[in-house]
This record gives C-alpha cells, sequence and structure tokens, in this order.
C-alpha cells in the first residue's frame, strides 16, 4: 500500500509538471498580463493523485481474482453459478421489455426517438454479434449492408413508389445477397487481412454512391422518403416515430430470438467452433465455406431490414450516413457488450448511443470520458460488460426401478 501510495504521489507530481504552462500560466494579450491561475494545478494534483491511487487498487483487485480463478476457488459449483447468471439473465431480459413498451406513455417524442437509434444500433449489433462474437470473423464494413438496405427502401420508394412494408424483406434479402457476395472471395483469410477486405468493401460501397448519381443521386442524396404506413392512417410526427418505436421493439425481440435459437443450434455450434480453431473444425468435418457464408449473410439481412427502417424514419439518406465510423461503433458495441452475448450487446448499444448524447452539457468533455471508458473497459474486463455463457446439460442418471419392486 505504502509502495502504491509513493508511485501515486509521483505520478501527481509528473502530471502537475507536464500540465503547468496549459492550466497555470495563462497570458492576457488585451491587457498585456500573466494570469497565474494556481487553483487548477491544485485540481490537477488531487485529481491525477486519486486516479492513479484508484487505477492501482483496480489493478490489484484484479489479480487477485485472476488468482483466485487459477487456484479454482468458488464460493459455489460451476454449475450452479451458470443456472444463477441465467435466471438472472431471463429476468434482466424480461424486465427491460416491459420498460421498452412503456417507454412512449412516458417520455416525449425526442426521447422516443434517440430510443429508436438506440434499437438500431441494437440490431446492428445483434447482427455484427453472428459473425465476430460467434463465428470470429472480424467485419470492419458492417455498414454497407446497412447502407444496403437503407438505399433499397430509398431507391424504390423513390423511382417505383413501392412502400415500406413490401420494401422491408426485399431490403433483408439485399443485404444477405451481398453478405454472400463478401463473403466468397475471403473464405481463406483471416485475422488482419479479413478486416483489410471488410473495410475495403465497406469504402466501396460508400464511393459508388457518391459517385452513381443516375441511382442514388450521389452526394445530395435522396430525400422525401416515406414513412411506414398503418393501413392508411395519418398519422403526425410524434405518432410515425411511436409507431416506427413498436416496429423497433418488435424486431428487437424478433433477432433476440432468432440469434439466440441460431447459437445452439447446430449451424450456431459450428460458428463457435470455427472462431475457436478453424483447423480442428475443418479436420472435425465441418464445411468452412457454408458455415461462413452463413455467418455473414445471416448477419447482413438484420442489417438490410433496419437499414429498411432507418431510411423511413429519417426520410433523407446519402453516402455520409454510412462512413467507417459507423462500422466502428457497431463493432465496439460487440466488444463492449461481450463477444457471443445478446444481452451484453443490448447494454453496449444502449452504453455507446445513449451516453454520448445524455452527454451534452459536458460537450467539450464527452468524448474524453467516452474514451477513458473504453479503456478502462478492456483493461479491467476484456471480455465485456456480460461475457457469453456456454450451455451447460448435466446427466442425472436413470432411476432405479428395483427399489420399488
Amino acid at each position: 500500500m505504502l509502495q502504491d501510495f509513493k508511485q501515486s504521489l509521483v505520478v501527481s507530481l509528473w502530471f502537475v509538471f507536464l500540465t503547468f504552462p496549459l492550466l497555470v500560466v495563462r497570458v492576457n494579450t488585451i491587457e498585456n498580463v500573466v494570469v497565474w491561475r494556481w487553483s487548477n494545478i491544485l485540481w490537477v494534483a488531487i485529481g491525477s493523485f486519486v486516479l492513479s491511487y484508484f487505477w492501482r487498487f483496480l489493478l490489484l483487485r484484479r489479480n487477485r481474482r485472476q488468482k483466485q480463478a487459477e487456484e479454482g476457488i468458488a464460493s459455489y459449483g460451476p454449475l450452479q453459478a451458470a443456472l444463477d447468471n441465467i435466471l438472472l439473465r431471463n429476468r434482466a431480459m424480461a424486465v427491460l421489455l416491459v420498460l421498452a413498451l412503456i417507454f412512449p406513455l412516458i417520455f416525449d417524442t425526442y426521447q422516443t426517438n434517440i430510443m429508436v437509434t438506440a434499437l438500431i444500433f441494437v440490431v446492428l449489433g445483434l447482427g455484427l454479434n453472428i459473425g465476430v462474437g460467434l463465428a470470429g470473423l472480424l467485419d470492419l464494413g458492417y455498414v454497407a449492408f446497412f447502407g444496403v438496405g437503407a438505399y433499397s427502401y430509398a431507391i424504390l420508394n423513390y423511382y417505383f413508389d413501392l412502400g415500406f412494408w413490401i420494401v422491408l424483406p426485399i431490403g433483408g434479402i439485399l443485404g444477405c445477397l451481398f453478405g454472400i457476395v463478401l463473403g466468397f472471395p475471403i473464405l481463406r483469410l483471416r485475422g488482419d487481412y479479413l478486416a483489410i477486405v471488410t473495410l475495403g468493401f465497406g469504402m466501396i460501397f460508400k464511393v459508388m454512391m457518391e459517385n452513381w448519381e443516375t441511382l442514388s443521386l450521389g452526394p445530395s442524396g435522396i430525400a422525401n422518403i416515406d414513412r411506414p404506413g398503418f393501413f392508411g392512417v395519418q398519422m403526425s410526427l410524434a405518432q410515425s416515430t411511436t409507431y416506427i418505436y413498436y416496429i423497433m421493439i418488435a424486431l428487437v425481440v424478433l433477432t433476440i430470438i432468432v440469434t439466440n435459437r441460431l447459437k445452439n443450434s447446430r449451424v450456431g455450434r459450428a460458428w463457435i467452433a470455427l472462431r475457436e480453431d478453424e483447423i480442428a473444425c475443418v479436420a472435425m468435418g465441418i464445411d468452412m465455406a457454408r458455415t461462413k457464408l452463413s455467418a455473414y449473410a445471416l448477419g447482413a439481412f438484420w442489417a438490410g431490414i433496419v437499414g429498411v427502417i432507418f431510411a423511413a424514419k429519417t426520410t433523407f439518406i446519402n453516402p455520409a450516413s454510412f462512413t467507417f465510423m459507423e462500422s466502428a461503433i457497431i463493432l465496439s458495441i460487440v466488444v463492449l457488450g461481450g463477444m457471443g452475448s445478446i444481452l451484453g450487446v443490448i447494454l453496449g448499444a444502449f452504453i455507446l448511443v445513449l451516453l454520448p448524447e445524455y452527454l451534452r452539457a459536458f460537450s467539450e468533455y464527452r468524448m474524453l470520458v467516452f474514451g477513458a471508458a473504453m479503456v478502462l473497459m478492456m483493461i479491467f474486463r476484456p471480455q465485456g460488460l456480460i461475457s457469453n455463457l456456454r450451455q451447460i446439460y448435466q446427466y442425472k442418471g436413470t432411476k432405479d426401478k428395483t427399489a420399488h419392486d
């Protein structure tokens, strides 16, 4: 403890030395005087000391937990712990669903619109979680599938006047087809090479939409896209936002059910095997090409569907909405929430989308807080907020019938 105190004190003095010219000395060019702000350096010293000491405490706590895990110290068995976690997570999902259903009844249209954006990223995170979290296929161009769905509705609505509900499955199918098209050239790629190719695919899509003016209207984008209809009922902006919100709730629930069933199916276990060891996976007789293509296709399918809803929500899209930054945010959602974890991805999407929005009052420092939170998560909990839990099966044996004879 004394050693940590001394090291934190040294760190504090070092920060005081580095920030002294910036925070203490201020030149007033109007009156030609130097203003000395000594109170700032005091806060820097106290803050850096507290943060450094707290950082070392967290490191010490993490090392103790790792040591206990290596020694096998646990309060109860792993099976009971797994069952308790599953029960807890199911209850948490039920509570989240109830809160989501009554959300528009409590808050105004602005808050509902923000929540729609968060739910869009929830579905995108769950879709990418299939490829990255389950199959282990790093995808840095996932926003391209999102853009395919959005532009499919915008183009079909603009040129052919097709409605939202007709184009919704078409957007998902087109995203799925583009996922297969991307999957074929990269079947034998892995690691950094896979990331570079997927990144290039996302950039190609953006450049095509910027230059194919006869189809996508170029950088000016497509405007006046129709909102979702409900049997011809005329809805105001607030009513339409609430309607899209409940559509997103239904889509999120459907995505959770499908991805959860897939994860525990034969296909899902093939994805997990591919993620753990590709060579051993192929040696066990699993078709690598089919497994990778199914992961890309299913992940792109959800991105295409939610892209249609995004275009209907904003009523305007252009290539600037589908940049690499969106792909990075979606990937961060999966990593922060926990790769392979459904509930973790949901929480990660809410944190990464809502936190910057509600920190607008601290506009100068919100991205600093956001980045610091990401760094702390990757150091102290690299498995994510909620780590993926493997399904555990236990054979209880057969009953002894001789005792009843």
